[in-house]
C-alpha cells in the first residue's frame, strides 16, 4: 500500500510537519515502509480565479503533491487549525485540484484527517475538510472514503520534540496509533 501525508502548514518546520514526521514513523512501526511526506511549506498552486494549475506545466512543488496524492492508496492530510477553521491554502489546492484534469486524485483513495494545534484543538478543520472533499467525490462521481476517524493533536509542540519524536506522553502515543490503525484497516478494506 502506498501512502503519502501531507502537511499543509506552509510555515517552515510547522506542527503540522512535524506530526506528519510523527505519522511516518507510526507508520513504519506498523510495517508500512512506503509513506512520501509533502510539506506545504513550498506551495505555490496559484489563488481560484487568479490562474489554473496546468497539468502540463506543473511547478516542482505541484509535482511533487500530485505525484505522491496520485500513487497513494490512503492519503493522509494533516491540517493546522487556523483561528479555528481550515487552512486557506489546502482548501485553495482542494478547489484547483477537484477540476477535471485532476480529478483521478479523488478516485480509489482512503483519506484521513488530522487537524494540528499548538493548544487545545484541530476538530473544526477535520470536520470542515470532510465536507469539501465528500462534496468533491460526490459532485464528480468519483469512489473514494473518508475515514470516519479524526485526530486531533492538542499541544502539538509539546508531545513532540524537534525530531518528531514523542516527549512521553502514553495518551498521545495510544491515540495516535489507534487513528494510523483504524486509517489502516479502512484503506485495507477499501484497497481490496
Amino acid at each position: 500500500m502506498n501512502i503519502a501525508i501531507i502537511a499543509t502548514s506552509p510555515r517552515k518546520n510547522s506542527n503540522s510537519l512535524r506530526f506528519s514526521k510523527y505519522l511516518q514513523k507510526v507508520l513504519k512501526t506498523s510495517g508500512f515502509e512506503n509513506s512520501t511526506i509533502v510539506d506545504f511549506h513550498h506551495f505555490d498552486i496559484p489563488s481560484v480565479g487568479r490562474g489554473m494549475v496546468q497539468k502540463d506545466d506543473l511547478s516542482l512543488f505541484q509535482a511533487e503533491l500530485i505525484g505522491a496524492w496520485e500513487k497513494a492508496d490512503l492519503v493522509f492530510f494533516v491540517s493546522p487549525e487556523y483561528n479555528w477553521t481550515v487552512n486557506g491554502d489546502l482548501l485553495n489546492a482542494l478547489h484547483q485540484l477537484g477540476s477535471k484534469d485532476f480529478v483521478h486524485l479523488f478516485n480509489n483513495k482512503v483519506f484521513a484527517l488530522a487537524g494540528v494545534s499548538n493548544g487545545r484543538g484541530g476538530k473544526i478543520p477535520c470536520l470542515e475538510l470532510t465536507t469539501v472533499i465528500n462534496k468533491i467525490i460526490n459532485f464528480t462521481n468519483q469512489y473514494s472514503v473518508i475515514s470516519p476517524r479524526i485526530y486531533e493533536s492538542h499541544e502539538t509542540a509539546k508531545n513532540l520534540d524537534e525530531h518528531a519524536d514523542s516527549t512521553g506522553n502514553h495518551i498521545y502515543e495510544s491515540t495516535v496509533k489507534a487513528f494510523v490503525d483504524y486509517a489502516l484497516v479502512i484503506a485495507n478494506r477499501w484497497v481490496k
